[in-house]
């Protein structure tokens, strides 16, 4: 039995030339690089090397303005807490309603801690309402803070960042993106798009876990998060993950050559077909967020009438690996809130399927899942108390 494995927007396959990367560092150059001695030196150079393959990748003014991190997780609580500490008194921050977890997780902790969260909806397709942000932005005097996401996790949908930033910024926000979903599916440059603060993951761009990025840009303020040590220039307690810091110097470049040589485009195209052949063979189905404005990679597609737990389960049977959503969410029986926000009929709000793409996945598995999902969906609904069977 195959492994397809089309649940990319969870986590990614470490690159080869990722592996290779990182390996010295496991093997010869284990020093720390905050050492005195040559041996840490040694260390120190590749680290710096990183730092500045991660800062031409964003298109950071500087290398200094990055700053590693465990996870995107730690570096969107550090922007949100290390801004709203920096105030010294209470604020209003403002995102959406489809964010990840790690966002709308500590803007409940900053509720009660007696800041004003908006939260800003979408439309039923997925999409930001530019308006109500506006009017938000208006609405709330005193110390703002933007978090927005770039790419949404589970349908895919693009958000117009650069207009975001730009009218946050002509409000007096600091604006922050978290950037995760986006980063290696479009260009990230912010000399054009005018974010204070943006989050990335290694491990959703085939780097490993344990290593995220929180870009600060020159004369943002905010305070640390971990405090213990000089490293990162006062703003990361803490030893530097020097082997998986190495690994995301050498995915950014990666991705970076990635966004010229057409593999975007054959992504789409794979998942068009993924797309097409769904629809086409699975009766009362439906595409979640908008067909035009999203990532290559991603199809959030609704079955009707049957949970999409279940037709998991089955799928994974085949090896075949998808997803209902954010894999920080995994476990809940609670429909997506992604979904739920765009208003998503109930018939389909608990049968939606998350599949993405990687510039590994093959012509090949794609035609596997299209021959085994409509087989299970069928089987699905045949046993669903919600479908009008035959007497």
């Amino acid at each position: 039995m195959p492994l397809v494995y089309l649940d990319n927007n969870a986590t990614t396959r470490p690159a080869p030339e990722v592996i290779e990367a990182m390996r010295p560092f496991f093997t010869d150059l284990w020093g720390n690089p905050s050492s005195m001695h040559a041996f840490g030196g040694q260390v120190a150079k590749p680290l710096a090397r990183a730092r500045e393959r991660v800062a031409g990748f964003l298109g950071a003014e500087r290398p200094e303005e990055i700053v590693f991190t465990g996870c995107a997780t730690e570096a969107d609580n550090h922007a949100l807490f290390g801004v709203a500490a920096a105030w010294g008194r209470p604020g209003t921050i403002i995102t959406s309603r489809v964010e990840h977890p790690a966002i709308l997780g500590p803007c409940l902790r900053l509720r009660e801690m007696g800041h004003n969260i908006v939260e800003i909806g979408v439309n039923g397709e997925g999409l930001f309402d530019l308006e109500a942000y506006e009017a938000a932005l208006l609405a709330n005097p005193g110390p703002k803070l933007v978090s927005i996401m770039w790419a949404n996790n589970e349908t895919g949908v693009i958000f117009p960042i650069r207009r975001i930033a730009e009218l946050g910024k002509a409000a007096g926000a600091t604006v922050h993106t978290d950037a995760v979903q986006a980063a290696g599916k479009l260009p990230l440059d912010v000399r054009n798009v005018p974010v204070d603060l943006l989050t990335i993951a290694g491990h959703k761009m085939h780097a490993p876990k344990g290593i995220g990025v929180l870009y600060i840009r020159r004369g943002t303020r905010i305070k640390p998060l971990l405090i213990g040590g000089h490293q990162e220039r006062g703003r990361r307690g803490g030893t530097e993950n020097v082997p998986y810091i190495v690994g995301l110097g050498k995915a950014c470049e990666l991705a970076e050559a990635a966004l010229h040589d057409g593999s975007e485009a054959r992504i789409a195209r794979l998942r068009d077909k993924l797309e097409a052949g769904l629809l086409k063979t699975c009766p009362d189905s439906r595409v979640n967020g908008s067909r035009t404005h999203r990532v290559a990679n991603t199809l959030n597609i609704s079955f009707e009438y049957i949970e999409g737990e279940s037709v998991l389960y089955h799928l994974s049977d085949l090896g075949i690996c998808a997803s209902s959503g954010s894999a920080c969410a995994a476990g809940s029986l609670e429909p997506s809130h992604v979904i739920r926000a765009m208003g998503v009929p109930f018939t389909a709000v608990h049968g939606s399927i998350r599949f993405s793409l990687s510039r590994y996945t093959t012509e090949e598995e794609i035609d596997y899942v299209l021959k085994h999902c409509p087989q299970v969906v069928a089987e699905m609904r045949a046993l669903s108390p919600f479908v009008k069977h035959e007497a």
